[in-house]
Parts: C-alpha cells; sequence; structure tokens
C-alpha cells in the first residue's frame, strides 16, 4: 500500500454520510488545488458502444444514466471526442443529458490520439491537431472551458515536440482549466510538469493491474497532490476474479464490483474513481460503492490475493 502520510492537509476532506447523493460518500478531492470534485465519479466511454466495435449503446439510456448521475451525487464525469460509436458520441449524450450544466460538475476530457469514422486509431497528435481537438471538445459538449484536458500518450510519444505546450498555451487563454497526463510514465509526467502544472494522472490500476510501477506513480502523485484516476477500475472486463474478492463481497453484503472499487478509493485519498456503465442498475451499484468501508482485514485479503 502507498505511504499517503505526506498528503498536503488541503487536498482532501472527510467521507460523508451516505444521502441520497450516495456518490459523496467517499469525500472530496481539490483538483489542481482549487475544484472540489467527490472521489467517485463517471466514466462516459460505454455510452455510446458496448467495446469500441460495438454493438451500439441506447440513446435514451445513455442520457437517463447521465442525468441519475448527477442525482447520485456524481459531480465529475469523464469522456473524449473518441469515444464513439458510428454516429453515437459520449460528448454528445452528455450535452444532450445536461445541458446548461450545473455549476458544480466537472468534466474532463483527454486529447492526443483520434480514431477516423471507421473506428481506426489514429497516431499521435501534433500540437495544431491537439488545439484543434480541445475546440472540438468545447463544440461538442457546448462548453466555453474544459475543467480537466488530459494529454493521453500512446506509448513512447511524450509531451515534447511542442504538444504539452499547445496545451498549456490554450490553458493560458482560459479554454482550460486544468492539465493532466493519461497513459504516463514518471518521465512522461515530469516533463509535463516541466511545461506546465499537472493536476491529474490518468493511467492503468485495478486490482488486477497493481505493478510495482503503477503504486509508485500512485504514492508520487499523493505527495504532490495530484489526483490519481485510473481507467479500467474494474480490470476492463468485470470484477476481476483474485483470491479473497468473494469473501470479502459476502462479509459487506456487496457485489465484486463494489468491493473493486471501494478497495480503489482505500489505496490512496489521491484517488478518484470514474467507473462507466450503460446500465441504470450498475450506475447505482458502483455510486453505492464511494459509502463501503474496508476494514484492515478486507485489505489484507484483497493485497494478498
Amino acid at each position: 500500500m502507498p505511504n499517503t502520510n505526506d498528503l498536503p492537509a488541503a487536498a482532501t476532506s472527510a467521507g460523508t454520510p451516505i444521502t441520497s447523493a450516495p456518490a459523496s460518500a467517499a469525500g472530496t478531492w481539490l483538483l489542481g488545488g482549487d475544484l472540489p470534485v467527490h472521489r467517485m465519479g463517471f466514466g462516459a466511454m460505454r455510452l455510446p458502444g458496448r467495446t469500441w466495435e460495438g454493438p451500439a449503446g441506447d440513446p435514451h439510456t445513455a442520457r437517463a444514466v447521465l442525468r441519475r448521475a448527477v442525482e447520485l451525487g456524481v459531480d465529475h464525469i469523464d469522456t473524449a471526442a473518441f469515444y464513439f460509436y458510428e454516429d453515437l458520441a459520449a460528448n454528445t449524450f452528455i450535452r444532450e443529458a445536461l445541458h446548461p450544466y450545473p455549476e458544480d460538475l466537472v468534466i474532463a476530457t483527454k486529447v492526443g490520439p483520434d480514431r477516423d469514422p471507421d473506428h481506426n486509431w489514429l497516431g499521435a497528435a501534433d500540437p495544431a491537431k491537439l488545439k484543434d481537438d480541445v475546440h472540438r471538445n468545447l463544440r461538442e459538449l457546448g462548453r466555453d472551458h474544459l475543467d480537466l484536458v488530459y494529454l493521453r500518450f500512446l506509448g513512447e510519444d511524450g509531451p515534447g515536440d511542442g504538444r504539452f505546450e499547445a496545451l498549456a498555451a490554450l490553458r493560458e487563454q482560459g479554454l482550460i482549466r486544468h492539465l493532466g497526463v493519461s497513459n504516463a510514465t514518471p518521465a512522461q509526467l515530469a516533463e509535463a510538469q516541466a511545461v506546465a502544472p499537472v493536476a491529474a494522472v490518468q493511467n492503468r490500476f485495478s486490482p488486477g493491474h497493481r505493478d510495482a510501477d503503477a503504486q509508485a506513480m500512485i504514492a508520487s502523485c499523493a505527495r504532490q497532490a495530484i489526483a490519481f484516476v485510473p481507467f479500467f477500475p474494474l480490470g476492463g472486463a468485470g470484477a476481476p476474479h483474485i483470491a479473497g474478492l468473494r469473501a470479502v463481497a459476502d462479509r459487506h453484503g456487496a457485489t465484486a464490483a463494489q468491493v473493486t472499487l471501494a478497495w480503489s478509493l482505500a489505496v490512496s485519498p489521491a484517488m478518484l474513481a470514474i467507473p462507466g456503465t450503460s446500465s441504470l442498475a450498475h450506475l447505482e451499484e458502483n455510486a453505492a460503492a464511494a459509502g463501503l468501508r474496508l476494514d484492515a482485514a478486507d485489505l489484507a485479503a484483497l493485497t494478498d490475493g
């Protein structure tokens, strides 16, 4: 478990009681030191299609899921312009369901890669394309600024060649409030930080993907008051099959997915969860996981699994 004792006191607040807004029960993080978000958020990737190859999502349900997420206390939604399937797009659903947006709603997006209309992945974007992609997100979401924009790396491509500088310039213009990096190595994070402040890191992490490098990154983020936002928090294909998970779930009367989310939030107070779903039932389940408290025995059973 990462040592989070050095986490700046201003970065978090204590967990709140479960209320009609259960997503608030895991407490609050100050993104970039000034933008409060509940630690349980929502990822929009699965709304247009269940996978990158489909099948297509249902637009009515997608909009209902988004509206219900906000009702449940979600105030942090993660999206991207490349979250689409055929003519269905996450950004469009978000605008249709939630605009005009609640004042406290934080929308994060990612730029860097892109997909063509045939769903083929394209290479890393150059600075001009990154600027175009930011403006595309602004248009699609119907916003005059973006709360958080991640530069998503595809491997060895890094912040250099003016890429992070391009986003930093848009931040100076007021079009972006905070910057983040995604799929980043420690070297890429450091290179980006030399250009502009980094408020969040979005890397893969789950009970099934918790290698030493990932845990070191989480600890580093906590020390610097940088949010760590894991993608695929359930492993990418539902709750992982690890020893002890079912026993812990049964002990709490919870599902395996709920325990997995509660575990990730317990790893570090810098952790923000953004589980994604296109199901109202799963959304309710995920939001309730914010109030699930695991004890030392639970954590030991999961960590040793």
